[in-house]
This record gives structure tokens, sequence and C-alpha cells, in this order.
């Protein structure tokens, strides 16, 4: 393995290839809720929401640094990740809006933490921010599980090559 020296030209890659590559990568889709202010539940759609650590339990997301529902809940410091079912598709473009009100319309109840938890979602996992990282135009938030919980044994909604599909598995 190279050391990279700070010093080191950056690679310029094309933003439209680097989309194209990692798009043959899939990714879960969730939706991160939480409180812009008592009683007036955000959320936002995201597809980079992985594992951290065991010990202590950490999961992480990244939203994008333009995000307009992020900041709002950050305030919290509380955040509930809902793992969206394969059907569950327009949930997922209703939270990736920007500048409207996502929860109108939208069935939800309170967690034992007090999160918002989407309607039929395949899980739920509440946690504190335990840190933020800035990650270019993108954030990395890492956050402590409080509890977690499956609410709905169905196959995740996934998103690869720019459409959303589903899991098969593979016989064993």
């Amino acid at each position: 393995m190279r050391e990279t020296d700070p010093t080191d030209t950056p690679i310029e890659i094309d933003p439209a290839h680097f989309r194209s590559v990692l798009g043959h990568y899939p990714t879960g889709v969730c939706v991160v809720s939480g409180w812009r202010e008592p009683g007036s539940a955000a959320g936002l759609a995201i597809g980079t929401f992985t594992s951290v650590s065991l010990d202590p339990p950490l999961v992480g997301f990244c939203p994008d640094k333009r995000s307009s529902s992020w900041p709002l809940m950050r305030r919290s410091g509380r955040f509930c990740v809902n793992v969206l079912g394969a059907d569950q598709h327009a949930l997922s473009r209703k939270f990736a809006t920007r500048g409207v009100d996502k929860f109108h319309g939208v069935s939800h109840s309170l967690s034992k933490h007090g999160l918002p938890v989407l309607d039929g979602v395949v899980a739920a996992i509440e946690c504190d921010i335990a840190a933020e990282h800035d990650a270019g135009d993108h954030l990395f938030v890492i956050g402590r599980v409080l509890s977690l919980e499956i609410l709905r044994p169905a196959a995740p909604l996934l998103y690869f090559k720019g459409s959303y599909g589903t899991f098969t598995a593979l016989d064993h």
C-alpha cells in the first residue's frame, strides 16, 4: 500500500464517472427521522447507511452538506434510521424532496425514545449522535445505538445503477 503524501497533486475524477462506477454497488435505502423542533418531525432519505462497530454499537450515515433537514434534526442530538422495505420507494422519493413538509400525510408512530418511526418499515434504529465528521461534500454522522428492532421481516429497498430494486437470495 502506497503512503499518501499530502503534497501530491489531487487526482481529477469526473463526478459523472465516479457516480456511474459506484452506482454498480447496491445500497440500502433508509429514511433518517428526528425532530426539527418539539412536535415537528423532519426526515431525509439516505443511501449511505452502515454498521460501524459492535462494541460499542455504532452506525453511520452520510447526509449531503446541502441538506436542509439534517441541520434542523442535529439540534435534538438524536435520530432514528428507518430501513425501508422494497415496497416503499414512494417514501424514499418523498423524503428525498427538498423544501416540503415530508411528514405531511405520512403515517408514523413514536419510538420508545420519542423519535418518529415510519409505519411499515423493515427496521428502526434509534441513536444518539456520537460524532460528526467532514467528508467532502457530505458529512459522516456516527450514532450510538440506543435501541433497534425488526418491525417487519421483509425485503429491503435497494438502489442500484440509478434505480430502485430489491434483494433476491442465491441458493444456499
